[in-house]
């Protein structure tokens, strides 16, 4: 047996047990689990922090200041530092749009071993709970980019209630609108599944804990319990950071895709998406090379093999390479439609997913060469180095 014919064998191997046996991570039907309004709405205060966000927070900050929430509820935007002028214009948001309360502060820049965000999230969560007689029962943990409808609130809030969950978080829809978005965008999403299947996070007792940070809906008792976010203040990947210390001190955990939460940040060019995704990648790796090495060779055979078996298999006549390679990519294009759909993208994107994996190994390698060369995970003028114990 030649070694093209071995790999395609591996790789139709590698996804027929993905298919199976990994969750059912190609599903889109995880929504918020079945809920019924509780006899008291709890209390809630909606923390956003907010780095230079003045293009987006007319959309994002409006749609949260005008939820239909029945209990007591605020935000809180905390501005980290901005340049643009967006706690200013928060303020006159809210002066316009009658609803929620809102207060904006800033924290200042963050001390040595904290992100941004989280310093900015610290602050907000300890003015959240000291700033009334009684704490609020869950914070609203989302991001300045992302936009609700008007009842996202009380349904996150009904779920967590109904199911007991200390942390129900869904990940927003992204936008969807250029070229390279509609490429990118939803294969985003499905390798994210992929590494983080929902139906196995959202098992009462999974081992596996994975949030999306733009809508995190946390109760303040499992927040206190957990230590967050001061035990999590070094993570570049908050989001996963979270869901694995809210699981870690005995909370249950919930992840699903939204149905009224959406990103309203455009990602128009590569160069952007280039950007969102390369920031962080390493860091998901834990800088370790010997990590990255198996993740660009894990998604060379899965997703790179297949095509390139079927192709050179069908040229060289070794009909057992082509059809091993082809079932494969078959395979692969098959589990990735449930999301195209989700994203409401047409089904001739599934067959792109080889070349759009190809992107992403590229924004890997690129991550760590970035890291390497000390500029760690930039965002918005700050960069982050290797955390020394995140």
């Amino acid at each position: 047996m030649g070694l093209l014919t071995a790999a395609s064998f591996a790789s139709l191997a590698a996804w027929l047990w993905l298919t199976l046996a990994q969750g059912m991570f190609w599903r889109t039907d995880v929504r918020l689990p079945a809920r019924t309004a509780p006899d008291r709405w709890p209390s809630v205060a909606i923390v956003v922090p907010a780095r230079d966000e003045a293009e987006v927070l007319p959309l994002s900050l409006a749609s949260l200041i005008t939820q239909d929430y029945p209990g007591e509820a605020e935000v809180i935007l905390v501005d980290d530092g901005s340049t643009d002028g967006t706690g200013a214009l928060a303020l006159r948001i809210a002066a316009e749009q009658p609803g929620l309360p809102l207060t904006v502060v800033s924290p200042g820049d963050p001390p040595p071993g904290w992100t941004g965000k989280l310093w900015a999230l610290r602050h907000g969560i300890m003015l959240a709970r000291t700033a009334h007689a009684t704490e609020p029962d869950f914070l609203l943990l989302t991001d300045a980019d992302i936009a609700h409808e008007p009842d996202s609130l009380r349904e996150l809030v009904s779920a967590a209630a109904s199911a007991d969950l200390d942390l129900v978080s869904q990940m927003a829809r992204l936008r969807v609108a250029g070229a390279w978005e509609r490429l990118v965008v939803p294969a985003f999403v499905y390798f994210f599944a992929q590494l983080y299947p929902f139906r196995r996070i959202n098992r009462p007792s999974a081992r596996t804990a994975a949030a999306a940070g733009g809508c995190v809906l946390l109760r303040t008792g499992a927040a206190v319990r957990a230590g967050v976010p001061d035990r999590i203040r070094q993570a570049v990947i908050d989001d996963v950071s979270l869901a694995r210390a809210v699981q870690d001190s005995g909370g249950r955990i919930w992840l699903g895709l939204a149905e009224r939460v959406d990103s309203v940040r455009p990602y128009p060019a590569l160069a952007d998406l280039w950007r969102m995704v390369s920031r962080s990648a390493y860091a998901q790796l834990r800088h370790r090379p010997a990590l990255l090495a198996g993740t660009v060779a894990g998604l060379a055979l899965v997703y790179l093999v297949p095509p390139a078996a079927l192709l050179a298999g069908l040229a060289a006549g070794r009909p057992a390479a082509a059809w091993s390679g082809g079932l494969a990519w078959l395979l692969m294009a098959g589990t990735y439609l449930p999301m195209l759909r989700y994203y409401r993208q047409p089904a001739a994107l599934a067959p792109l997913l080889p070349f759009t994996a190809l992107l992403y190994l590229l924004m890997t390698v690129d991550s760590a060469v970035r890291h390497y060369r000390g500029r760690g995970a930039a965002w918005k003028g700050r960069t982050y180095a290797r955390p020394s114990d995140a």
